[in-house]
């Protein structure tokens, strides 16, 4: 592994713990408020492509699970990963991974770098239903309700995780035109 992708798997990690740092935005019909991780998880696909984004998020759920408190709200532990919200951090370990294959698939269906739109629509496959699918899912079966009731509970979550997948869009294309990181998508 180069000295560069080193450098940047280690500043991923740091941004995702900054934004675990920033408190949550309460949603007031339940306790779990709105966070701003899953946005760097989502930002470490799109610039580190699948291989070093994958290591990222690993990286990070390791630290997360020996117990240092990473996690937003300052939590950290097996307890917290293989608790209730366990599922979205089993899913952002696949979403790198997710998100370099939709985006090949993708490029390669077209036969040219993917745009802002079409850049938007893999994203928005891989953090709304694939991150939902498994962590609706973990919810249920951890808190012993039925799916439909655990996914009533993540609806209001939906437009937030939209939002987040748009401006992290927008930003890797940003900087993906000025450090030439994924010739995949423009």
């Amino acid at each position: 592994m180069k000295t560069k992708d080193l450098t940047q798997i280690a500043l991923m990690i740091a941004l995702i713990i900054v934004l675990g740092i920033i408190p949550g935005i309460p949603v007031g019909i339940i306790p779990v408020p709105i966070i701003l991780q899953n946005f760097a998880i989502i930002l470490a696909g799109l610039l580190l492509g699948g291989r070093n984004g994958t290591i990222t998020i690993a990286i990070f759920i390791l630290l997360a699970a020996v117990g240092l408190p990473i996690l937003s709200g300052f939590r950290g532990g097996l307890a917290v990963i293989l608790g209730p919200t366990g599922g979205y951090i089993f899913a952002w370990l696949t979403t790198p991974a997710l998100l370099a294959a939709g985006i090949k698939t993708v490029r390669k269906w077209r036969n040219q770098p993917l745009n802002f739109t079409w850049l938007l629509l893999v994203t928005l496959s891989v953090s709304i239903i694939w991150i939902y699918l498994i962590a609706v899912t973990w919810l249920s079966i951890q808190s012993h309700i039925p799916f439909a009731v655990a996914l009533s509970a993540n609806v209001l979550f939906i437009p937030g995780d939209v939002i987040k997948s748009i401006v992290a869009v927008a930003i890797a294309i940003r900087l993906n035109r000025s450090l030439k990181l994924n010739p995949d998508y423009q």
